[in-house]
């Protein structure tokens, strides 16, 4: 270890100035300084096993990356089930308010059927109460003619049987009998 500091201390006190004279394997060539550096550090990299090192590191990345497409892909089909439950549920909801909608026409058909039954029960009960009162204001007109027709043949005959018979003979039984006759009538 203490010669590969030497030497490292070595290439790096070497300038350019310094390196361009001399032979290829000679510290006074800048190139060969470079490669040997350059083996120096490939050396000590692999000595201190920084590819596994760095192999492991992408390793443990991939497998991080792994597991975050994994949860991902999970994650994913989770959302797809709880969209295709929204959509069954949609579905259901919609099918729902169809059918409270069918419901409530038929109930709303159903409700003006019978309120229009109800009208045509309620306008004939009328119509056969109206007919009732006109039917009794005809039999009450028909007897008040009936009777003042009554009275006034009552009347006349009267008048004309008193004008028959002079003030002072006339009969008790003529009498009895127009009284009979008005009460009949009445």
């Amino acid at each position: 270890m203490k010669r590969l500091a030497a030497i490292a201390l070595l290439s790096l006190s070497a300038g350019p100035a310094v390196a361009a004279t001399g032979p290829f394997f000679s510290l006074h060539n800048t190139n060969f300084i470079v490669l040997l550096a350059f083996l120096l550090f490939c050396g000590i990299i692999v000595y201190y096993k920084v590819p596994t090192i760095l192999g492991g590191m992408l390793d443990k990345r991939a497998e991080g990356i792994r597991k975050d497409l994994d949860e991902a892909r999970r994650l994913r089909e989770e959302a797809q089930e709880i969209y295709a439950s929204y959509e069954r549920r949609q579905r259901d909801v919609k099918t729902q308010a169809d059918e409270i909608v069918a419901n409530a026409k038929r109930e709303a058909e159903a409700q003006a059927a019978k309120a229009q039954d109800d009208l045509k029960i309620s306008i004939e009960r009328r119509l056969k109460g109206a007919e009732e009162q006109i039917a009794s204001a005809e039999k009450d007109a028909v007897r008040a003619v009936r009777d003042r027709a009554v009275r006034t043949a009552i009347a006349a005959a009267s008048e004309i049987l008193a004008a028959q018979v002079q003030a002072g003979k006339r009969s008790a039984g003529i009498d009895d009998a127009i009284e009979e006759v008005s009460r009949r009538l009445n």
